[in-house]
């Protein structure tokens, strides 16, 4: 599992890839066709041809690191993309589903709760 800090931001390569590229050749899609800074301490994220096979590419304290994971049974459920794109950006919890083979696209997040401006406000005048 990993533990992601809320400003790294994780980008999904929308092209199946060769896993036979390591991290030269990530990085080389990343800075070439995503254009983004390899070195940024961000997670870009890259899936195989067949879909059972990941790769996450990161740098960290002065190297890169390289996740992978390869999937026995299923396939890595990506989400809906625009062709167009190079990449898409998800979230952490995105990426964990991603990783378990989750189809995420079919999972509803509830609507996240945010108090009403006034609702249960204090009310500090002097003299109360």
């Amino acid at each position: 599992m990993l533990t992601i800090p809320r400003a790294v931001r994780i980008f999904l390569s929308s092209g199946a890839q060769d896993m036979r590229k390591s991290i030269d050749g990530l990085k080389a899609i990343v800075e070439a066709e995503m254009q983004e800074d390899a070195h940024s301490g961000h997670l870009f994220v890259f899936v195989s041809r067949r879909g059972d096979r990941v790769k996450v590419l990161t740098w960290d304290k002065g190297g890169f690191v390289l996740y992978y994971k390869r999937l026995e049974r299923g396939l890595f459920r990506l989400p809906h993309m625009d062709p167009s794109a190079m990449a898409v950006e998800i979230d952490a919890t995105q990426l964990s589903m991603l990783l378990d083979g989750i189809d995420y696209s079919r999972v509803r997040r509830p609507t996240p709760w945010m108090p009403e401006r006034g609702e249960g406000k204090i009310d500090r005048s002097p003299g109360t």
